[in-house]
């Protein structure tokens, strides 16, 4: 038994010495298994004058594969998978010199594509493509030294799809949406990322909205309206709106004029788009630019009132919410 147990114990040195081993010049040499305090195994493979050639695999704490890296040049270039820890695929690919390199693959963990991707030497270089959860394309854009450079598509909702042209990074010349009906969504302009010229926004490829901007800065906002001619006016020109009739809405504009239109509130707020547009009523659901907004007064009985300007041909009366709203938009008015 004695001779059994020291036959064992001489042959498992002679394995010991015969992986990771180094030689005189300090380079690691053979087979190499690499492991943590509790004896489990963190990676092993094989290495010639200290680089690594053929296999190297890497382990999760419970013994599971996962990464494999194969050595097609020694200590340089291998081929890449990674595993998740119920051995289903995350990702394969290239490195050189510990960069990414050439294609590289993304999966789910149903096992389907999410993204492609290319890269050189660790630089995003190339196609990339984005999948959605059908596997259909979401997104395709180019790249160059870690810039997206060159034709951009993204897809918007089921088949609409945003398309435009990246220079070093930013939006250059033309972007146009489609929506899901493959009719126009929005047609504008940039400048190095920034809007400029003419932005038009369309509904059921009708134009809705025409813009201007300069330097990425709105010059001015113009809607349509329906009163009951076609009408177009700058937001600017809006001092409050309101429903009135049957689902109509009624624009008092900064002259005193009102308009009386079509269109529901909720489309006019969707085409204003403007955040100096708050609600003053919320009752009567009025909406007033907080240009037009005075403060709080009284009328004859005591009671608050909205000082507004234009007036209005009847008394707003402000709830609580409205008058910590009007507070607030007075303090930034200081500050500003």
């Amino acid at each position: 038994m004695k001779r059994i147990f020291l036959i064992t114990f001489i042959c498992l040195g002679i394995v010991c010495q015969a992986q990771n081993r180094i030689d005189n010049q300090g380079r690691r040499q053979g087979r190499w298994v690499k492991t943590d305090t509790d004896g489990s195994r963190i990676f092993e493979g094989e290495f010639k004058d200290g680089k690594e050639v053929g296999v190297f695999n890497y382990y999760y704490p419970d013994g599971k594969l996962k990464i494999r890296n194969t050595f097609t040049i020694p200590g340089r270039y291998c081929s890449h998978e990674a595993y998740d820890s119920q051995g289903r695929l995350l990702t394969r690919g290239f490195y050189d010199q510990k960069n990414r390199d050439s294609l590289w693959i993304f999966y789910n963990e149903e096992g389907r594509i999410v993204k492609q991707a290319s890269y050189r030497m660790g630089i995003k270089q190339g196609l990339h493509i984005v999948f959605n959860a059908k596997g259909d394309t979401a997104e395709v854009s180019s790249w160059a030294d870690n810039h997206r450079h060159g034709r951009w598509w993204k897809r918007i909702g089921t088949s609409g799809y945003i398309t435009a042209t990246y220079v070093n990074g930013a939006i250059e010349g033309r972007l146009v949406e489609y929506d899901d009906k493959g009719l126009i969504a929005r047609d504008g302009n940039y400048r190095k990322g920034l809007k400029e010229g003419r932005n038009r926004l369309y509904e059921n490829g009708v134009c809705c909205v025409d813009e201007t901007w300069s330097q990425g800065f709105l010059n001015d906002r113009k809607i349509k309206l329906s009163c009951p001619d076609e009408r177009w006016v700058s937001i600017f020109s809006i001092a409050y709106y309101m429903p009135k009739g049957s689902a109509g809405t009624a624009v008092y504009l900064n002259d005193g004029t009102r308009l009386q239109c079509s269109e529901s509130p909720d489309l006019v707020g969707q085409r204003i788009d403007n955040s100096d547009f708050v609600i003053v009523d919320r009752k009567a659901r009025l909406v007033a630019n907080r240009a037009s907004i005075e403060g709080i007064g009284k009328d004859a009985d005591g009671r608050d009132i909205l000082k507004l300007s234009p007036a209005l041909p009847f008394s707003v009366f402000p709830d609580d919410e409205c008058k910590k709203m009007i507070r607030s938009i007075n303090r930034t008015d200081e500050l500003d």
